[in-house]
């Protein structure tokens, strides 16, 4: 059992360690000072999206929450994350409430604290323009339709009997219904005149109304002592006619278009040109990093685990098995959510970005331990024979015979390790760490120019996968310049 320890002080010093690191990122601290924690998508143009022109986030929900925090004497800071994921980030105390077109609905009375309302709209059904067979929701029967996943209007299409597509937000349903790989999307009349005013797009229309209206709300957590000065800055916001000018400044157009504010539009070519240097950053400062941090940390979990295997300790190697058990036959995103969003119900909350390094550390851990147990196993058995018969101790042998030749050839299947891990930290971004696949979404989200900005984004992955192939090759070339063959 002694051979353990080691693995469990490595455990416990990297979690110490991470924990540390991302203790300097207040965004995730109590709340105090005059912040206000908001999450908010980042994506969801008009609401929350961030403007092509400046880079900085903005929208109808971003500037009512700066307002709100400017009237209660606060300062509102913003923390992004995916739809799908900003309620479990609530639970988890990432922060404070959600301003993100949260609508009231019985389900999130029940569960959360919710504010008076800030927006008010009623519930559409969008089909494309040459599309007359869809003229109310019971028509939506045995049709596909895209929806986000906790949206309200997702049980209205299921209700009349509609075939749901989870997508991520609301830009990914007007994309999918473009397409033509759905029939319709049902949503919100703010969101829907805002797009169309924005956009000019006339190849979908509003075909029918549900009948529903929505109001939409700041969300906390039951007893949240906020929700009342909330409620107090918004009447008084809404008394001065603060709200009126938000509201009218990002969703007061009609459907052709016209409106004076309209922004400028902008070809594909400037677009991507101007997301370059961003994209690049996001790859240097976080895809690069999280990236060689986990590897580095995984190789020596997987050392020691592949060591642990191969014992004669039979407790020690059962240990081992579970652990790569577990880690091979669980999803990675699996992982990643259990370490950031339900640990916190443990009293463990750490940070995104030592989450997501944690995460794949072991997850590296569990792959690259068999990968390192075969190459030691591949070395031929006598010369640790002959190691003995010299008196070198197993530590000995390891070190200088057996882990040197073991380590070219390893090298292959390590490098696909690390090459699958590059491409593996986009699904960091579901855990608020805003790495290169992030930095896209936030660039497509108010322009839908998703093909050439997720392009861009693989070729940027590509670049740095075909660079550590090359070093792959010239790695392989040194560790072989004393093998004879």
């Amino acid at each position: 059992m002694r051979a353990l320890a080691p693995l469990l002080a490595v455990l416990f010093a990297v979690a110490g360690l991470l924990s540390a690191c991302g203790g300097s990122d207040d965004r995730f601290g109590d709340n105090g000072g005059g912040v206000l924690r908001v999450g908010t998508e980042g994506t969801y143009a008009p609401f929350s999206f961030h403007d092509p022109a400046t880079g900085q986030l903005s929208g109808y929900d971003v500037d009512v929450a700066n307002a709100v925090a400017k009237q209660m004497g606060m300062r509102a800071e913003f923390v992004e994350a995916p739809w799908d994921s900003l309620f479990a980030a609530l639970g988890a105390d990432r922060f404070d409430v959600v301003a993100n077109q949260v609508t009231v609905t019985p389900e999130r009375q029940a569960k959360y604290a919710l504010s008076t309302p800030y927006a008010i709209g009623e519930g559409v059904v969008v089909t494309r323009s040459d599309d007359d067979s869809i003229r109310s929701v019971d028509d939506l029967g045995g049709r596909t339709v895209a929806q986000t996943a906790t949206s309200n209007w997702t049980q209205v299409a299921k209700d009349a009997g509609a075939d749901v597509q989870t997508v991520e937000g609301f830009t990914q349903a007007i994309t999918l219904l473009r397409q033509g790989r759905v029939d319709a999307t049902v949503n919100d009349s703010i969101a829907v005149y805002a797009y169309l005013a924005e956009t000019g797009d006339t190849s979908v229309k509003i075909a029918a109304k549900t009948g529903q209206t929505s109001e939409q709300a700041f969300a906390a957590n039951k007893g949240s002592p906020l929700i009342p000065k909330i409620n107090d800055a918004l009447e008084k916001l809404r008394n001065d006619g603060t709200l009126t000018a938000i509201s009218q400044k990002y969703l007061k157009a009609d459907a052709s278009g016209s409106s004076p504010g309209e922004p400028q539009q902008q070809n594909t070519w400037q677009l991507v040109a101007r997301n370059l240097w961003p994209m690049a950053k996001a790859t240097i400062t976080t895809t690069i990093p999280l990236a060689a941090v986990s590897f580095a940390i995984g190789l020596v979990i997987a050392l020691l685990v592949a060591l642990a295997r191969m014992a004669d300790n039979r407790v020690l190697a059962w240990i081992a098995r579970a652990y790569i058990s577990i880690i091979r036959g669980t999803p990675l995103l699996v992982q990643l959510f259990i370490i950031f969003y339900a640990l916190p119900e443990l009293g463990f909350k750490v940070p995104p970005l030592p989450a997501a390094a944690i995460a794949f550390s072991l997850n590296v851990g569990g792959y690259a331990a068999e990968i390192i147990r075969s190459a030691i196993m591949s070395v031929p058995k006598g010369q640790s024979e002959a190691a003995q018969t010299i008196g070198m101790s197993y530590a000995t042998t390891m070190r200088r015979i057996i882990l040197p030749q073991a380590a070219r050839i390893a090298v292959p299947g390590l490098s696909n390790t690390l090459i699958s891990l590059v491409k593996d930290t986009s699904l960091a971004s579901t855990i608020l760490v805003t790495e290169l696949l992030r930095v896209a979404q936030i660039a497509a989200a108010p322009t839908f120019e998703f093909f050439a900005l997720y392009m861009t984004a693989a070729v940027y992955y590509w670049i740095v996968c075909l660079a550590l192939s090359l070093l792959q090759g010239a790695l392989e070339t040194r560790l072989g310049r004393f093998i004879v063959t």
